[in-house]
This record gives structure tokens, sequence and C-alpha cells, in this order.
């Protein structure tokens, strides 16, 4: 069975959109919604990471289970730059950027959960399927949030 593999790939994404939605609530503090409900939501993928790595653990597959974080002086400079840079008609494209790539991150990921369920169904472990029914959700919920957010900010960009 290819479980680790499937393991390492969910546990690679919510890293990368942890990291995703972090830059992006510091690049765009500006936006008040973006920042604070990026960051909220942040969270969720770096509490999947701690319990995913739990749960490959008890399947001999190791992985750190500390969320991968920008260094402290790099969160900084990208808020200040941020802040700056304030809300210039082009900062509106760069958000808009940015939270099409954080869609399209938070829907490979929800792919990846989808393995990891479909894997764990036919494995029979109902410790993983319960995982994945605990964080597949959230996940889901920060596709649909950078998706309504595009949805809100694309108009007022695109049409000015």
């Amino acid at each position: 069975m290819k479980l680790g593999l499937v393991l390492h790939e969910v546990h690679r994404g919510e890293n990368s959109l942890a990291r995703m939605l972090t830059r992006l609530s510091a690049t765009h503090k500006t936006d008040h919604e973006v920042h604070h409900v990026a960051r909220d939501i942040a969270e969720w993928s770096h509490q999947h990471v701690r319990e995913l790595a739990e749960a490959a653990a008890h399947h001999g597959v190791r992985l750190d289970d500390e969320p991968r974080q920008e260094p402290a002086a790099a969160e900084w400079l990208r808020e200040k730059t941020g802040e700056l840079v304030g809300r210039r008609p082009e900062t509106g494209l760069l958000l808009l950027r940015d939270l099409r790539r954080t869609y399209l991150k938070a829907a490979e990921v929800s792919v990846d959960w989808e393995l990891l369920a479909q894997t764990a169904q036919a494995a029979k472990d109902a410790e993983l399927l319960a995982l994945t029914k605990r964080c597949h959700p959230q996940t889901l919920r920060q596709e649909r949030w950078a998706n309504a957010m595009i949805k809100v900010v694309s108009p007022q960009v695109l049409t000015t």
C-alpha cells in the first residue's frame, strides 16, 4: 500500500496552504477581512499538519509535526510592504492573483484529502478516515472562502 505517499502529499500540501494563507494575510494587511480571515484559516492547516504527523506515526511514517513557518523577518517585511503599498489600484490585481493561487492550492489539497479518505476507507482504517472527515471540510471551507473573495474582488478590480 502506498499510504505513506498519500500522507506525505497531504502533509506537504497543508504546509504549503498554511504558508500561502499566512503570506496572503501579511501581504494584504490593509484589507482587514483578508488579513484576519486568512490568518485564522491558516491555523486550520497548521492543526492539520500536526494531526497528520500523529496519524502518520501510527503507520510508521515520519512527518514533521510542526508546521513550516516563514521566517519572522520575512513575514514582517511582507506586512510592512503591504502597509506601504496600501490600497493602490495595482494591489487589487495582486490580491486577485494571490486569491486565485490560494484557491487553486486549497483545491489541490482537497483532492489529496479525498485520496487519503479513499485509501483509509479501502484499508478499513477508521482512525485515518475520521481524520479526513474532521480536516477535509475545513480545507473545503478555505477553498470556498478564496472563491468567494475572488467573486467579491474581481468586479471591483477588473472593471476600474
